[in-house]
């Protein structure tokens, strides 16, 4: 069973930087793809971006430029750096494994995920 564990939540003030971490388990790690998915408070889940099973990340445009998704297969751990950090990045981070490749409108769906992590939580003050 595929396990998940995201680590790195905290709060930072507008212009910091968190890095998300996602330890995974019990899966051939290579190949799944894996996405990064966040959720404010009264809004719907909204998919960040992924690395899909051949390497290709993919970034909402709401994080382009800002948010980097890179993995350590080695470490089976998958990470989420944030910069630039703006008050509406608010929420709880989750970390999610599917099977790929996904490619782009597929891998920020969450209906194509069947493992999730329990979240960690990001808050951005202004």
């Amino acid at each position: 069973q595929v396990q998940l564990v995201e680590s790195g939540g905290g709060s930072v003030q507008a212009g910091g930087s968190l890095r998300l971490s996602c330890a995974a388990s019990g899966y051939t790690y290579s190949n799944y793809c894996m996405g990064w998915f966040r959720q404010a408070p009264g809004k719907e889940r909204e998919g960040v971006g992924g690395i899909d099973s051949d390497g290709t990340t993919y970034y909402a445009d709401s994080v382009k430029g800002r948010f980097t998704i890179s993995k350590d297969n080695a470490k089976n751990t998958l990470y989420l750096q944030m910069n630039s950090l703006k008050p509406e990045d608010t929420g709880m981070y989750y970390c999610a494994a599917g099977i790929g490749p996904m490619g782009w409108v597929r891998i920020v769906d969450s209906y194509e995920y069947n493992d999730w992590g329990q979240g960690t939580q990001v808050t951005v003050s202004s």
